[in-house]
């Protein structure tokens, strides 16, 4: 087989799995949905099939640049991806995986805040704010512009950062689930994380609910870290006043939005 064969198979086996991770994931928190909050998406088939389209889309452009390092791996080494798990102290698996989410949590932060300035805005991260309300199946709605800025960060991070393969997996697991729970249309975690002392620090769908109620705040991923250092952060939304707007009061919505995302990303 030709190496160019080979790197192609291996761009699209990525891609496959990134897809049927997506759907996994996506499908198994909105049949949750359903059994828990019956009629939360009701009359959204439109929207969720638009989340469900930009989504496999984001996962080609998650899956091939994936593809080509996982082949790289395998075949010549790149990366610092071991999987001799003494090949560094037991201590530092638990480490790298903070490492990762905290790198991560960074980068997604700053590049947020940037998809909020009105020109971006409007090329790229409107994709993602058209789901009104977000839903199980918003986790991966980006524009190609906006799925880029994402790809690029953990295919980075494992040329510089060294990180077991079960660190990895960790890592990647957290961030498709976190990714759906933070646009459920509710609060799936219990109320002593959210409204306790972890939850000042930890992103769940609550903290994010109010970034997709008034745009300009609440830019985090995993942490409110950055939020907080910023003065972006401006607590928990409410599900319970979440409206539905009409097409004209959502273009309204999405306007009034980039205003306050451009003051937010100047300030």
């Amino acid at each position: 087989m030709s190496i160019g064969l080979a790197i192609l198979l291996s761009a699209l086996a990525m891609t496959v799995i990134v897809g049927v991770r997506y759907l996994l994931a996506s499908g198994a928190f909105a049949l949750l949905t359903r059994a828990t909050r019956p009629g939360l998406y009701t009359g959204l088939d439109q929207q969720i099939g638009r989340e469900i389209k930009w989504s496999m889309m984001s996962a080609a452009i998650y899956g091939i640049p994936a593809g080509i390092i996982a082949w790289g791996w395998d075949n010549h080494g790149w990366t610092r991806i071991y999987s001799d798990v003494n090949a560094y102290p037991l201590w530092y698996l638990p480490v790298s995986v903070l490492a990762y989410l905290f790198l991560h949590d960074t980068w997604f932060y700053w590049t947020h805040r940037w998809m909020h300035i009105p020109k971006w805005f409007r090329i790229a991260h409107a994709v993602h704010h058209a789901s009104r309300p977000p839903t199980a199946w918003a986790a991966m709605a980006f524009h190609p512009v906006e799925a880029l800025t994402g790809a690029v960060i953990i295919p980075l991070l494992v040329f510089v950062i060294p990180i077991h393969t079960v660190g990895l997996c960790i890592v990647l697991t957290v961030m498709t689930v976190m990714g759906v729970t933070n646009h459920m249309g509710w609060e799936v975690f219990p109320r002593f994380i959210v409204q306790g002392p972890l939850g000042r620090w930890l992103i769940t769908a609550s903290h994010h609910q109010r970034h997709h109620e008034r745009y300009g705040c609440n830019y985090g991923l995993y942490f409110r870290f950055w939020d907080h250092v910023c003065g972006t952060d401006k607590g928990l939304g409410d599900f319970a006043q979440a409206a539905r707007p009409r097409a004209g009061v959502a273009a309204g919505g999405d306007r009034a939005g980039r205003r306050d995302a451009g003051v937010a990303a100047e300030g």
